[in-house]
């Protein structure tokens, strides 16, 4: 009986021995190994704002492009300007089970329940040029610019341009959106005391709507104004054309800041009629992709990624404009 004891005993270690290295967690990495995706593999809903200036269409033409380069099935809307089309847009990417979603919030507000919905189904979401005002286990990261640093640099050209002093009006972005909350702000941190913001007004980042409020800012103050500072480019250039209409020379009556450096900038910079560009890189598609699958792979990620961006003046506009892509 007792040698019968001895060797249940032996056997049972011996089964437990056995178990313990065949069976603890090590197994586990080869099948996550398994599951991790390329970058062919994936599957991605992005909901576009819409395409109100050069920035956003350069800003979709990355996205698509990359896309098609690196071989990523991609799912694209176009909100038109409606944060109801795109939080409809998300919903669907939802159901069809896509691995990541990719958004440019149209304002800062209104997403956390969408975004919930999509933390339930498991499916990451990255924020892209614009940031929600939402917790940040809602998201994965947030790619884009630091839109407060874009409005001070804004705010210190104007400082240079009119060292003396003087009256300006300011084209601000679309309502509630999170540039142009920042540009506001920023552009206000750093401009100087002489320097007085007379009247300030939403062009909605289209140059259709920049002339517009630039004509009523003209009947309104005329040759009082001499200096406009504009949250995007095509505000700007809308703007312009207001100014010329008006009888006064642009860049040089009324001097000029604006941001987003598109193509249309550089123009007008080498016809003198805006002074200065400031920076703000659309070309994040190869950016959003990598993380993209970071984030679908399970990697922890940065809660900002943030661009590369400059400052752009007349002397050198002609010589570099050949080089810009956007």
């Amino acid at each position: 009986m007792k040698k019968f004891s001895l060797l249940m005993i032996a056997l049972l270690m011996f089964v437990f021995v056995v178990g313990c290295s065949s069976g603890g967690a090590e197994p586990a990495a080869p099948a996550a190994d398994a599951a991790a995706k390329n970058m062919e593999d994936l599957v991605v809903g992005y909901a576009q704002i819409g395409a109100e200036s050069e920035w956003r269409t350069a800003n979709t033409a990355s996205i698509q492009e990359t896309a098609k380069t690196l071989n990523v099935d991609l799912r694209f809307s176009d909100a038109q300007q409606k944060q109801e089309n795109q939080i409809a847009a998300i919903r669907s990417y939802i159901a069809e089970g896509v691995d990541v979603i990719g958004f440019s919030p149209v304002v800062e507000t209104g997403w956390e329940t969408v975004l919930q919905e999509a933390k339930d189904a498991g499916i990451p979401v990255i924020m892209v040029d614009r940031r929600a005002d939402v917790p940040r286990e809602l998201y994965a990261t947030y790619l884009g610019s630091d839109f407060v640093e874009e409005g001070r640099k804004a705010g210190n050209e104007m400082n240079t341009l009119l060292s003396d002093g003087g009256k300006i009006v300011e084209l601000v972005g679309t309502v509630g959106s999170a540039p142009a909350n920042d540009r506001y702000s920023g552009f206000r941190e750093t401009v100087n005391s002489n320097i007085e913001i007379i009247d300030s007004q939403s062009g909605d980042f289209t140059r259709a709507k920049g002339k517009e409020v630039m004509e009523a800012f003209l009947k309104k103050y005329g040759n009082e104004i001499t200096g406009l500072y504009a949250h995007n480019d095509d505000m700007a250039i809308g703007a312009i054309q207001a100014i010329e209409e008006f009888g006064l020379k642009p860049g040089v009556d009324i001097k000029i800041v604006s941001i987003d450096a598109v193509r249309g900038a550089f123009e007008a910079m080498i016809a003198g009629k805006l002074n200065v560009t400031v920076e703000c890189n659309p070309l994040l598609g190869p950016q959003f992709y990598e993380l993209a699958l970071r984030a679908v792979n399970g990697e922890s990620l940065p809660e900002w990624v943030p661009s590369e961006e400059s400052v752009y003046y007349p002397d050198n506009a002609a010589e570099l404009l050949p080089q810009r892509q956007y």
